[in-house]
């Protein structure tokens, strides 16, 4: 087993999860079975309690471990299944520890960071690293770690320690350290500055890892008197016969980040991208806008289908607070702002949340995507609201809500398990709603339909997580196709627009059914919001 370390330096935020998952992408495409492992060091032992602002979204993986969002960038670069023991927390080894002391396992043993931390450390990674996630038998044969943080943070000091013993105790022939780190270029002399990243790298030679490979993140290509001068007091070789020196620019969008070998895929990929002129403008209302990475799987569904089809997309944030009424009153140009979106837009998403906050403009959004027949996809809470909305305003029954924002609601449409309240379910259906999807017990209702709308789908699950580059989620391609106004070309046997998901468990509504013929290479990662190029 090979183990490539990747940490970080000077700044938080430099694309080690980019870099982690490129580098995975460089490995397969050389002929290599890869994992990967990321490390948090922060106490929570997972992810599920975290506000979307601290971290971005929480990914849900296939057995329901609850991560960090940098799990589901590399399951879409590498096409890989991932558990929750991918993800290592300082919780989780502590927590682990603790049940070996309860039980007796250290024989009495004062427990102490150094060896047993460090130990639980090492042998949780080696443990996982030998577990298979492309649906081969096997172990695999590289594992890429990732380090979160940055080098210094008091948090890491015991993971830095056991990958410090780690490294010795596999042999330096079976691990490599890439180090991602910031070359900035000021302003006002234009000089690209190596002190941060030397500073870093002395930081990390002093807690015992040393980088073999330095990945240089910039907005402008290093200059060689640059490579030299890192090359010389970082102690990392940058012959032309050994260059680990590597740049890793300011792109439009990551899938061009891979280096050689030629990545013939990708490659496709990045030029059909750089190809889109026709745009389909969404609108994307939730209660988290101003932290894109709150919803990065779901701009990544919405990506991969909007290239399969061929259109450049444009995401539109709408605040959900900003569309309620009250806003008018306090926030009058912010109110004005968010309907003027919310009407230009060609498609409607409302992904999922908790919490009363924004649910009303969240209600309103679903109201007005079904009363002017705009192309609405709604996502968990975003099923439900638009179940609420219907509940109100066609079938006129009074005070109806979901029991977790109003508990004594007279008409409780949805309550807290199992979702849509399954009493109430006849008489939606008398009213017109459909409920095409349904659990095995036929009690909890997990899709819904408007029949005799364009495209008007709630589901109680969430697609997004499982769509990939060249794999495009069914429900994501039925909104923008219908957003585009090629929906029913979609649908057609012979259309060679295509999904080659196998369909979930659920049955899916007639409009989202597709035709699979053979596999689309056309995705990539990133996407476009109001019009501007962002890359995560």
């Amino acid at each position: 087993m090979k183990y490539v370390l990747v940490t970080g330096g000077v700044v938080s935020g430099l694309g080690k999860g980019v870099t982690a998952s490129s580098i995975g992408v460089v490995l397969k495409a050389c002929g290599l079975r890869v994992t990967t492992i990321k490390i948090d060091p922060y106490l929570n032992t997972d992810a599920g309690t975290m506000s979307p602002f601290e971290h971005g979204e929480v990914f849900v993986l296939d057995d329901g471990g609850e991560v960090d969002l940098d799990l589901g960038n590399y399951e879409r670069f590498l096409d890989i299944k991932l558990t929750r023991d991918n993800n290592i927390t300082t919780g989780k080894i502590y927590q682990s520890v603790i049940n070996k002391e309860r039980r007796g396992d250290y024989l009495g043993k004062t427990i102490q960071v150094v060896p047993h931390i460090t130990d639980e450390i090492q042998d949780w990674i080696e443990r996982v690293a030998m577990n298979p996630v492309d649906g081969k038998e096997g172990p695999p044969d590289v594992c890429v770690i990732e380090l979160g943080g940055t080098i210094g943070d008091i948090e890491s000091m015991p993971f830095i320690e056991a990958l410090g013993q780690f490294s010795y105790r596999v042999g330096p022939g079976n691990f490599c350290l890439v180090h991602v780190s910031l070359v900035p270029v000021l302003n006002v002399v234009g000089e690209q500055k190596t002190k941060p990243t030397q500073h870093s790298v002395r930081g990390l030679r002093g807690l015992g890892l040393a980088p073999d490979i330095l990945a240089c993140r910039s907005t402008e290509p290093l200059e060689e008197n640059v490579k030299a001068k890192l090359s010389q007091f970082c102690h990392v070789p940058d012959q032309r016969a050994h260059e680990a020196i590597l740049k890793v620019l300011d792109l439009q969008f990551v899938g061009k980040v891979p280096r050689e070998p030629k990545l013939v895929e990708w490659t496709e990929r990045a030029s059909k991208f750089d190809k889109l002129k026709t745009t389909v403008k969404i609108a994307m209302v939730g209660k988290y806008t101003g932290l894109s990475d709150s919803y990065l799987s779901v701009l990544k569904a919405l990506l991969h289908a909007s290239v399969a089809m061929g259109r450049k997309l444009v995401v539109e944030w709408v605040p959900s607070c900003d569309l309620e009424d009250s806003a008018a009153k306090e926030t009058p140009e912010a109110h004005k702002k968010a309907w003027k979106l919310l009407k230009g837009a060609e498609g409607i998403l409302v992904p999922g949340g908790f919490g009363d906050r924004g649910v009303q403009g969240k209600i309103l959004a679903a109201k007005y995507a079904r009363e002017n027949n705009v192309p609405y996809l709604g996502i968990c809470l975003g099923m439900q609201i638009a179940v609420i909305d219907f509940a109100c305003s066609i079938m006129k029954l009074p005070g109806a809500n979901s029991t977790e924002f109003d508990p004594d609601t007279m008409s409780p449409c949805v309550i807290f398990m199992p979702e849509v309240n399954p009493e109430m379910v006849p008489e939606f259906e008398k009213a017109g709603l459909s409920f095409v999807g349904k659990d095995e017990s036929g009690r909890r209702m997990e899709i819904i339909e408007l029949p005799s709308h364009k495209f008007f789908i709630g589901v109680q699950f969430h697609p997004e997580f499982k769509s990939r580059p060249g794999k495009p989620s069914p429900l994501f391609l039925g909104l923008i196709a219908a957003a585009s106004g090629q929906l029913e070309t979609l649908l057609q046997p012979s259309s060679n627009i295509v999904n080659p998901n196998p369909m979930p468990r659920f049955p899916i509504p007639k409009k989202t059914i597709y035709h699979a013929k053979k596999p689309l290479d056309s995705l990539v990662n990133g996407y476009f919001a109001n019009g501007n190029v962002i890359h995560t």
